[in-house]
This record gives structure tokens, C-alpha cells and sequence, in this order.
């Protein structure tokens, strides 16, 4: 069965030349649940994704894959 995918993490740490361990170094979070979270398979909090966010200076919904 193939894992939905919720979020673009691993796109938008691309499209800022940022890599999981950066992320998980500014967020103090373990690499294994960046890693996680890039692959879809655990998806991170609201609260986390606004974290997310801040790290990345972008806006909260380019994290998100859109439903439509």
C-alpha cells in the first residue's frame, strides 16, 4: 500500500538548499523524526509545521500537500 503524502518537508528543504539534519538541529528534534516526517511517514503537529515554518521562512501552507 502506497503512504499518502501530506506534507512537501523534503521539497521545500530542497527548494531552500537545506537538508533534514539542519532541520533537526534548529528545531532540537532527533534526525530519525525529521526523517520521518520527510518521508510521510509520521506526520509532524500543527504546531510543529508552524515551527517548520519559521525555520524556513515560508508560509505554514507551503508544507502542505494541497487536497484539491
Amino acid at each position: 500500500m502506497d503512504n499518502p503524502h501530506y506534507n512537501r518537508i523534503k521539497a521545500v528543504l530542497a527548494e531552500k538548499n537545506k537538508t533534514g539534519t539542519w532541520l533537526s538541529e534548529q528545531m532540537g528534534r532527533n534526525i530519525g523524526t525529521v526523517s520521518r516526517w520527510m518521508t510521510n511517514k509520521v506526520q509532524p503537529s500543527v504546531e510543529q509545521l508552524y515551527d517548520i515554518a519559521k525555520h524556513l521562512d515560508v508560509d505554514v501552507r507551503e508544507l502542505l500537500v494541497a487536497s484539491k
